[in-house]
């Protein structure tokens, strides 16, 4: 068997199709009829007010 030969193109086709029948038997339980309900969209994360201890003044006299 060469590298390019047609049996080549045909055996990844076969694979492939053995592999999506094994998929979808091992994942028959999970399929229903029913979707799933929309997703809900999170509500944004507020960050918290700086407090006054924490702030940094500059010092006076340092040019940069």
């Amino acid at each position: 068997m060469t590298l390019f030969a047609p049996d080549l193109y045909r055996n990844f086709a076969l694979g492939f199709a053995a592999g999506g029948l094994v998929v979808a038997a091992a994942t028959i339980d999970h399929w229903g009829g029913s979707l799933e309900s929309p997703l809900q969209a999170a509500s944004p994360l507020e960050a918290p007010a700086p407090s006054a201890e924490f702030v940094i003044e500059p010092i006076d006299g340092i040019v940069r």
